[in-house]
């Protein structure tokens, strides 16, 4: 009975062991992907935004094209829908858009950063865009085109550029 005794012990001792080390191991194996897992960089809110806004390349344009539509839009319902399918809220219209997030200088613009341009120049911003980097910015401004990629140094969006707001936090 002494041995029976001791011997459960035993192998309640070394199941405890066993399950310490297991446990022990798996979460030394465990930390490195959760600790990525929990820094989720800026570029690749970025990268997704992009990723995103590219998937409608070709979407016709339509001047008050209603929020939340993917089949027509105009500037800012475009990146208004982008960025929250991202999870970031924008409001519905370029001027509401240029009033959230940090100014950035049109020299310090990163991909995912919104562009704001006054194109009638009548002294009020009327189009937004998101910088995709390499100086290219993805939007849409006109019927005919849709959503489209365009060159952004030395374009009317340059020449009427306002301001530029990062959202991405």
């Amino acid at each position: 009975m002494i041995n029976t005794k001791k011997s459960r012990i035993a192998k309640a001792i070394l199941g405890i062991t066993m399950s310490l080390s297991v446990a022990v191991t798996g979460n030394m194996l465990a930390a490195p992907q959760s600790a990525q897992a929990a820094t989720v960089s800026k570029a690749s809110v970025a990268d997704k935004i992009i990723a995103t806004g590219k998937r409608y390349l070709g979407v016709p344009y339509k001047f008050g094209a209603p929020a939340g539509r993917t089949n027509v839009f105009d500037c800012s319902s475009f990146t208004q829908y982008v960025f929250k399918k991202n999870g970031i809220n924008l409001p519905r219209s370029s001027r509401q858009q240029a009033t959230v997030g940090t100014k950035v200088a049109k020299s310090q613009l990163k991909p995912g950063d919104l562009v704001f341009s006054d194109t009638n120049r009548d002294g009020k911003i009327n189009h937004v865009s998101i910088y995709i980097g390499n100086g290219k910015l993805l939007h849409t401004y006109r019927v005919g085109v849709g959503v489209t990629i365009s060159n952004f140094k030395g374009s009317a969006w340059d020449k009427t550029f306002v301001t530029a707001r990062r959202v991405i936090r």
